[in-house]
């Protein structure tokens, strides 16, 4: 999913804040970097503040228009601060990431961010979906577009794991014998144990007890007995052989 995603900034005039855009990508496992009409180029300034995540900056795609840029996308959000003049559907950050999750399933999703000055203008904002605005503190907005991207591919990389997460958790567990499958593996291996003479017929209470106690802990699985009785049976076999 994370490989469906675009970051797409435009009209960047700092190589810097491209460079410290790729590093942010790159931490949260994001990697399709878009430049919509670059007013400078990656230089040795953004090689430098990508710290490692040079190949996003150098390898990002360059198109002259936001429209070329998400031409291929299925869901595209501005990031933007809310607007009194242009009403908008917005969506919070946690609810951005969520709808990337899901929908970078099936397509390319693209986060757009503007200007370092002026942001995104009313025309670019008009060919996103949603709005996304991040509710720093009033008293004290200013988020350079480094923090942007770092923030919301933040929330993209959450709701990502947390989908993971459910996944796994929804595979079906393997299953537990049940307490007579359990009995019969201790009979089948209390009779091997005596047989080899590992432990005395007329004692072997103490050491079953323990053996008991292991596999109690450890709580195999149905497989795992299956497993363990297939081992037993082999060892019956062999010694009826000799």
């Amino acid at each position: 999913m994370l490989d469906n995603v675009k970051i797409i900034l435009v009209g960047t005039s700092h190589s810097g804040n491209i460079g410290s855009a790729a590093r942010a990508m790159k931490v949260m496992g994001l990697s399709k970097m878009i430049l919509v009409s670059p007013q400078c180029e990656v230089d040795a300034q953004a090689i430098a503040l990508a710290a490692g995540a040079s190949d996003i900056a150098l390898n990002a795609e360059i198109v002259d228009t936001l429209e070329q840029a998400v031409a291929d996308c299925g869901l595209v959000v501005g990031s933007s601060a809310r607007s009194r003049t242009l009403e908008w559907p917005m969506l919070e950050p946690r609810e951005c990431g969520e709808k990337f999750a899901q929908e970078g399933l099936h397509y390319p999703v693209a986060l757009v961010f503007g200007r370092e000055k002026t942001g995104l203008t009313n025309d670019e904002l008009q060919k996103c979906h949603f709005h996304v605005c991040i509710p720093a503190n009033p008293q004290y907005s200013s988020l350079n577009l480094a923090m942007a991207v770092q923030t919301l591919s933040y929330e993209v990389r959450v709701a990502y794991l947390n989908n993971e997460k459910k996944a796994y958790q929804a595979q079906p567990e393997e299953a537990y014998p049940l307490h007579h499958e359990l009995e019969m593996f201790y009979q089948h291996l209390e009779k091997v144990v005596i047989e080899t003479q590992f432990i005395s017929k007329d004692q072997p209470g103490q050491v079953m007890n323990k053996l008991r106690r292991l596999f109690t802990r450890s709580r195999p699985e149905s497989q795992e007995i299956n497993m363990l009785r297939g081992v037993l049976t082999s060892i019956e076999k062999h010694r009826s052989n000799q």
